[in-house]
């Protein structure tokens, strides 16, 4: 199976149906989407196209992507585009093999399939009877178009495996960003070309810009002998490899197995002529060291003070993603906060910012700039085990460059307005629950994680607002107050909401006196604090009340004493 030419992935239509088509189909202005049985198989197909595009189409300069912006290649172009990359994605057969060891690893015993997914338990699992939660045996047969995906899936997100199972370039479990155009109705391709970039901003420092070329083995590693890293020294680094590298990387060493007898596959359902029940691997596969930032992913700086030491990827973590981490997923913050967005966000946000002033015909992009979203997703790794795979979209917001530090600044009052109320709402209902409330252990994250779920829609309602103010270019913009009174009316109703659905999970009539007390007590305590009332209970909302220029309004009834925490 050839994974340029035969029709092995699932793309959904205009019209809801799905067909089986080869990568050229993401021309079509009839195809939406791609459809995999596996949500971590969706993020890696969209960066498998991505990567194609870029590979065959890279555009000399920002005019250049610009120009195919307008004028998508159609169905035909792009598969001629793609023909001369054939020989490099062969899946089977005796030469090179798509993202597959040279070595046919003979010297290696067979393994399940299975080792292939990353939330599938390791040997050790196995062996300990610790796979309560995602059990052995659930795949044991891929047809080929499932297990290609599940090896570059792989590839690109090789999580921490041991001594010599080297982990991948971007490290292991990272994010990845990429950004969409607000209407959902737009074909495919005007979904992924934004995520493409230029020859003069893909590269980092040190590498030098070469056309891709199907042989070249700084580019695609499996067309030559195996980079082998048992001994210091064979670390791959930035300014070794072609600056196309990143998008195919290949840190482990695998050879897949086909199957003679036919069989249905675990993952998709479809029958399979030649499935693939079994695999090789072996140790030592690339090493990657150095400043690597993979175009597609955030890093962050874990001392900005330190600029000798290596940026890390940024990864996904328990409580999931939300508006808490936009600031770090869009806006540049190197010196202080460490934050260093996806190269690709970057680079989207700077070059709009001039095609009006660049280009004739530049409204015909601005409603890409102004109506962008940002995809976040990938998994929440503990070393090798998945804890979660997490998937978001944002909206992304550019603004002019003399206001990204206003942005930066609006975006942070509103966000640490948040925080402090979530780890007040947190505290209060440790107080509501316990009776030594500051004994209390245990994990009460979730109680964050569902006080910004419940918030972010009203907060991307906020930063968009914020977005229109900053776009207008004005000299000195200012932010309304009704701005500033709705976000925090958003988040005085959700924190009580939730302090009452969690304090009272059982009927009244139930409860003793001690009990209601304690409840009631860390309620007024709460509504205090989100009233502004009190001379230090209220400080918090008093401040946000100043900055953004409206006043609390506390109804009269409410008894507003100010009591501490027990």
């Amino acid at each position: 199976m050839n994974l340029l030419t035969s029709n092995w992935l699932p793309f959904r239509h205009r019209d809801g149906r799905i067909d089986y088509r080869p990568p050229s189909a993401l021309a079509d202005p009839d195809v939406l989407d791609l459809a995999l049985p596996r949500a971590d198989f969706q993020g890696a197909a969209w960066q498998f196209l991505i990567a194609l595009l870029q590979t065959a189409m890279t555009p000399k300069n920002t005019d250049a992507w610009l120009d195919r912006y307008q004028t998508p290649p159609g169905v035909a172009e792009l598969d001629e585009l793609l023909a001369p990359f054939a020989s490099a994605f062969e899946l089977d057969g005796d030469g090179p093999r798509f993202m597959q060891d040279l070595d046919p690893l003979d010297d290696v015993k067979d393994a399940p399939v299975a080792g292939l997914l990353i939330d599938s338990p390791g040997a050790n699992g196995i062996k300990n009877n610790t796979d309560f939660f995602v059990k052995r045996g659930r795949v044991d047969t891929a047809c080929p178009e499932c297990a290609a995906l599940a090896l570059y899936t792989m590839q690109i997100n090789a999580p921490a495996g041991g001594a010599g199972i080297r982990v991948g370039l971007r490290g292991g479990g990272p994010l990845t960003t990429l950004i969409l155009p607000e209407d959902e109705s737009q074909p495919l391709w005007a979904r992924l070309w934004p995520n493409v970039m230029p020859a003069d901003a893909v590269g980092q420092p040190g590498q030098a810009w070469r056309a891709p070329g199907v042989e070249d083995r700084d580019l695609f590693f499996w067309m030559g002998d195996t980079r082998i890293s048992d001994k210091k020294g064979t670390e791959v680094l930035p300014e070794q490899v072609h600056p196309l590298h990143a998008f195919w990387s290949m840190p482990r060493r695998y050879r897949l197995l086909f199957d003679e007898t036919p069989g249905c596959c675990d993952l998709c359902g479809r029958e399979a002529d030649r499935p693939v029940r079994h695999l090789r691997a072996k140790k030592q596969g690339a090493n990657y060291d150095g400043p690597w930032r993979h175009p597609l992913t955030p890093y962050r700086r874990l001392n900005p003070k330190k600029l000798e030491e290596l940026p890390l990827s940024s990864k996904g973590q328990p409580g999931g993603l939300g508006y808490r981490h936009w600031p770090g997923l869009v806006l540049e913050d190197e010196a202080i906060s460490g934050a260093l967005p996806a190269r690709v966000v970057t680079h989207h946000l700077q070059k709009y910012r001039q095609v009006k002033a660049a280009r004739d015909d530049g409204e015909a992009f601005d409603a890409l700039y102004r109506h962008a979203r940002l995809w976040v997703f990938g998994y929440d790794m503990d070393n090798m085990k998945p804890r979660g795979w997490y998937s978001v979209e944002m909206p992304l917001v550019g603004v002019p460059k003399a206001h990204q530090e206003t942005l930066r600044g609006w975006v942070k009052r509103f966000v640490d307005l948040a925080s402090e109320i979530s780890w007040t709402l947190r505290n209060q209902l440790k107080r509501a629950w316990f009776k030594r409330p500051e004994d209390a252990k245990g994990d009460m994250s979730q109680i964050d994680a569902q006080f910004f779920e419940a918030t972010q829609p009203a907060f991307f309602t906020a930063l968009r607002e914020i977005g229109g103010v900053l776009r207008e270019d004005e000299e000195a913009p200012t932010l309304s107050p009704e701005i500033h009174r709705q976000w925090y009316g958003a988040l005085k109703r959700e924190a009580l909401a939730l302090f009452d659905a969690q304090a009272i999970s059982g009927p009244l009539e139930g409860m003793k006196m001690q009990q209601l007390e304690r409840i009631t007590g860390a309620r007024r305590y709460l509504l205090t604090y989100l009233n502004g009332s009190g001379k230090k209970v209220g400080k918090t909302m008093q401040a946000f009340a100043e900055a953004g220029g409206f006043k609390l309004k506390t109804p009269a009834s409410e008894d507003h004493r100010e009591e501490s925490p027990a």
